[in-house]
Order: C-alpha cells, then sequence, then structure tokens
C-alpha cells in the first residue's frame, strides 16, 4: 500500500494511492495516518479495505507529511562508500548517529526555507524506514519485521551550522523545513529487499546525485538492531539511513543550494518529491 495525507498544512487527511495511480480518500476508514495505523493490527485492517470503494480525491492536492506524530527521526551519517570518498571520510567502524528534530518536518514538495545568515545549504536523498513494532535490543535477522514501511527523506543540511560551529551534528540538520518527507508511505510489504534501490537528486535539473541503497555500509536491518542496543524505537519513529556521493558539499569547489534554486529527488517505488527554494527573511 501507498499512504498518503493531503490537503492543506495542519489539516491533512489520510488517503491510499491505489494500483492505477488514483488518489483515494480513507476518512471513513482511519481518522489520519498514524502510528497505530502502521502497526500489524492496523494494517490488517487496511488490506482488508475493499479500495474501489473508497472516494476518489478529486484534483491535485498538495501533499503533507505522510505520517502524523513522528516520535523521533534517528538519521546515520557517512552510510555509503562513495559518500564518504568524496568527503574525505573513512568508512565507519560503527554506524554515526544523530537526532533530527521533527520541527523540521515538510511536506513532499512543499518550498525549503534557507535559514538566515545560512550560506552553505545542502541536500542530501535518503531512504528512511519507518518503525510499526517497538524494537528494543532487536537481532539483525528479527530487525526488518519492526519495520512498516519505507519513505523517501530529503536530510536538508546547514553545513556551516554543522561542521563550523561546534557542538555537533543536529543543529545543521533541523531549521524549519529541513526534513521533507514523502509523498507517501510504502508498505514493506511491497519492497522487497531495501539494499537494492535506485536514488537519485537533481538541482535545476543537473543530476547530482545517482546511487544506490546496495552501496551502504550498515543496511537497514543492522540499522535497526544497532539502535535498539541504546535506545528504544517505537512505532512512529523513522531511521534515515545516509546519503550517496554528489552531495553540494562535497563537489570541488562545493556547490550549496540558493534561493531560487529547483530540487528534485527520487527513490525507487518510493516516489519524488520536488522542491523550491526560498530565503527566510525573519
Amino acid at each position: 500500500m501507498k499512504l498518503v495525507r493531503y490537503g492543506r498544512a495542519g489539516a491533512e487527511k489520510p488517503g491510499l494511492i491505489d494500483g492505477e495511480g488514483v488518489l483515494r480518500d480513507l476518512s471513513r476508514v482511519v481518522k489520519d495516518i498514524t502510528p497505530e495505523v502502521l502497526s500489524p493490527a492496523g494494517l490488517k485492517r487496511l488490506r482488508a479495505v475493499k479500495v474501489p470503494k473508497l472516494p476518489v480525491v478529486r484534483g491535485r492536492p498538495r501533499l503533507g507529511c505522510p505520517l502524523a506524530g513522528v516520535g523521533k527521526i534517528v538519521a546515520i551519517g557517512i552510510n555509503y562508500t562513495d559518500h564518504a570518498r568524496e568527503v574525505g571520510r573513512e568508512l565507519p567502524k560503527d554506524p554515526v548517529v544523530f537526532i533530527k528534530a521533527t520541527s523540521s518536518i515538510n511536506g513532499p514538495h512543499d518550498p525549503v526555507v534557507r535559514p538566515r545568515d545560512a550560506v552553505k545549504l545542502d541536500y542530501e536523498v535518503e531512504l528512511a524506514a519507518v518503525i510499526g513494532r517497538a524494537a528494543r535490543s532487536v537481532d539483525e535477522a528479527r530487525a526488518l519485521g519492526h519495520v512498516a514501511a519505507y519513505c523517501l527523506l530529503n536530510d536538508v543540511s546547514e553545513r556551516e551550522f554543522q561542521m563550523e560551529h561546534g557542538g555537533g551534528t543536529t543543529k545543521g540538520k533541523s531549521a524549519d523545513t529541513f526534513a521533507p518527507i514523502g509523498p507517501w508511505l510504502v508498505t514493506a510489504d511491497e519492497i522487497a529487499d531495501p539494499q537494492a534501490l535506485a536514488l537519485w537528486t537533481t538541482v535545476n535539473g543537473e543530476r547530482r546525485q545517482h546511487g544506490s541503497t546496495r552501496d551502504m555500509v550498515f543496511p537497514v536491518r543492522q540499522l535497526v538492531a544497532y539502535l535498539s542496543r541504546f535506545l528504544t524505537l517505537l512505532p512512529g519513529d523513522l531511521v534515515s539511513t545516509g546519503t550517496p556521493a554528489g552531495v553540494g558539499h562535497g563537489a570541488r569547489p562545493p556547490r550549496y543550494l540558493v534561493p531560487g534554486d529547483t530540487v528534485e529527488q527520487g527513490i525507487d517505488g518510493l516516489g519524488q518529491q520536488r522542491h523550491r527554494v526560498t530565503q527566510r527573511r525573519a
């Protein structure tokens, strides 16, 4: 299933993309796409729905973040071999972990707003795993059983905030609009192998990133198991799994985003995002 939330910001409704690519309303079935909906019982209920009988949503409404009530975004740095090379880093022996603030969540086609005093705005196309069952000290063999769905997340970054002010990575990753998510959640049963997905970014039509999840240093199952040793992953949490080569910071010279740029991203089977970069004025 492809699950979405549509409508104006703050008033999104639950929806589903059917096999023909048509948006259908789920309001008669669930109040919203919440962590509870992604539980085994919640997904079983959705799979019993007769999709052709759901109302068709006319027009082209705005799509919001496809999950309401995201608990936390746990992100992974330097998790692709080619990205490590381009930024001059050795492959990590353990996953590089940071938290991305949920206040940065943004719709999949909403503008990305460059903060005041920001001069090194960057993009990162990432596969995000959405937790559907609580994970505490799980082993790798069982880890993917705790993943309910997958989606695209753009780990928007301000490299000066991230790297030149000390004190850790999170502050360069958490400004408003810095976590566009979607366009939809794709339930895990539709993704045969999360380590076999192509992902890409273009800026103003120019291809910048083009990689594959097979090149992750730590695959999804290993990340879920590893993180669950140190913190509990709860339903509705996202694990954003890193980005391949081609980020603006890795270019020589660097190629950062500026207001007016258009960023497009996609992952096989998970849809595409499109953002216009704007400037915060106040």
